[in-house]
C-alpha cells in the first residue's frame, strides 16, 4: 500500500449519514489507518448487507474433464510423503483462486492407480468419500478396511488415521468432500503424518463398523451414548437406492415420504444422535423424476451437488447448466437452485448447514419470491 493509498472508503459528500469532509477527518481518517483501526461506517454496506451477498460463485465442472486430467495427472505425479494424495481440488471461480468449492467446503477428484498406496496420515477436518465409478478400492480408517463401490458414501471423521490402497488392475476416482475452507479460517487445523503404507491390506466385504452398526434401526447396546461424527463408515448404495425408490412408491399410492410430487431424498445420519453425520457436513441424496422441477430453494450456507446418475438441466441465480453423470455443481449462499430432471437424476449433495444451525443462524426460503 502507498502513502496516498487508505483501507478506509471515503464516502461521498453528499453520502447520508456520513460526515462532510474536511481536513480534519482525512486526519482522523489517516490515524484510524496508522492505529489500524476501520470505522463501521464506511463498511457497513459490505459488512451488514441486506441479505447475503456471498464471494463464491455459481458454478459447473464437467467430471469427464476432470477424469482425464486426474488420469494424465497418474501419469505424472506420485502418490508418497510430500504430496501425500493425488486429490484435485475444485476452485471456485468467485474465490481468487483459493482451492475452495465454496468458502467453507472442499472438493476434490482423487485418483489411485492399480496396485497403489496413499499414505496413512489424520487431521482435524472431517472428510468423506463418494463413489461415483469404479470399485477396487479400500480406504482404511483406524486400521479398518472399507470397499469403495459405486454410489457409496465413506466417512472419515476427524482426527481418524486413514489411507487408501487400490486392490485392482485399473485406476479409480471418485469426489472428496472436506471442511478444510472452514477449519482453515477458524485456525483450528492440526495433522499427523501415519506408516507409509496402509497396514490394513484385507478386502473385506464388509468393515468392522458396519457390521457392528449398519443395521437398520439398531444400535449395539455395548456402544451406549452419542457420538460427533457417525460410527457407520460406509453407507452402501443399495441401502440409498431401495430407500428413494420406496418414497416414490409411496408416493404413487398417495402416501407421504417425498419431499415434492417427483422429488425423493434422503438425509445420511449418525445412529447415535439422528443428526448429521459430520459434525460440520450434511449429506443427502436426491431422485428427481423426468420431467420435474423442484420447488427453487435458497439457503444460508453453501452447498455442492454431484450427479450421481441421469441427465438433467440446474437453475442457479438466473443461470442454467446441463449436467450429466459426474458433473458437480457449487451453490453458494443465498443463491437460487432448482434442477429439472430429462431423465430421472439422481444427485448427492453436501452441504455447511450443521455450521449454521449450530450457530441458530440457518435460514431457508422456498418459491421463487
Amino acid at each position: 500500500m502507498t502513502s496516498t493509498e487508505s483501507p478506509v472508503r471515503l464516502a461521498m459528500p453528499d453520502a447520508p449519514g456520513q460526515p462532510t469532509p474536511s481536513p480534519d477527518l482525512a486526519r482522523l481518517y489517516r490515524d484510524f489507518e496508522s492505529e489500524l483501526l476501520v470505522p463501521l461506517w464506511t463498511e457497513i454496506g459490505d459488512l451488514m448487507p441486506t441479505s447475503p451477498k456471498p464471494d463464491a460463485a455459481p458454478h459447473v465442472w464437467r467430471w469427464a474433464r476432470l477424469l482425464e486430467i486426474a488420469g494424465r495427472s497418474g501419469e505424472l505425479v506420485p502418490v508418497g510423503r510430500g504430496g501425500e494424495r493425488r486429490a484435485i481440488a475444485l476452485a471456485n471461480p468467485g474465490l481468487g483462486g483459493a482451492p475452495y468449492a465454496t468458502p467453507t467446503l472442499w472438493a476434490a477428484i482423487q485418483y489411485l492407480n492399480p496396485r497403489e498406496d496413499a499414505p496413512v496420515h489424520r487431521h482435524t477436518q472431517h472428510a468423506f468419500r463418494f463413489v461415483v465409478e469404479g470399485e477396487g478400492v479400500w480406504t482404511v480408517v483406524d486400521g479398518d478396511a472399507v470397499a469403495m463401490r459405486r454410489g457409496d458414501l465413506l466417512l472419515t471423521p476427524g482426527w481418524r488415521f486413514h489411507g487408501h490402497h487400490n486392490q485392482s488392475d485399473t485406476p479409480m476416482a471418485w469426489l472428496d468432500g472436506l471442511d478444510i475452507p472452514f477449519v482453515h479460517a477458524t485456525g483450528s487445523a492440526f495433522f499427523e503424518l501415519g506408516p507409509d503404507v496402509v497396514e490394513n491390506r484385507s478386502t473385506p466385504a464388509r468393515s468392522y463398523a458396519e457390521r457392528l452398526w449398519a443395521h437398520p434401526g439398531l444400535r449395539p447396546v455395548s456402544q451406549p451414548g452419542a457420538t460427533p461424527s457417525s460410527p457407520i463408515t460406509a453407507y452402501r448404495w443399495e441401502h440409498t437406492d431401495a430407500a428413494l425408490s420406496a418414497q416414490l412408491e409411496l408416493a404413487a399410492e398417495g402416501r407421504p415420504g417425498v419431499v415434492e410430487r417427483g422429488h425423493a431424498a434422503v438425509r445420511f445420519s449418525n445412529p447415535t444422535t439422528g443428526g448429521d453425520v459430520l459434525p460440520t457436513i450434511r449429506a443427502e441424496m436426491h431422485r428427481v423424476c423426468a420431467g420435474t422441477t423442484t420447488t427453487t430453494r435458497r439457503e444460508v450456507g453453501s452447498s455442492v451437488w454431484q450427479v450421481f446418475d441421469g441427465t438433467g438441466r440446474v437453475s442457479l441465480g438466473g443461470r442454467a447448466w446441463r449436467v450429466e453423470r459426474g458433473d458437480l455443481v457449487a451453490v453458494p449462499s443465498w443463491v437460487p437452485f432448482a434442477v429439472t430432471a430429462e431423465s430421472e437424476v439422481d444427485l448427492f449433495r453436501f452441504s455447511d448447514t450443521p455450521i449454521f444451525e449450530s450457530l441458530h443462524a440457518y435460514r431457508v426460503q422456498e418459491g421463487d419470491e
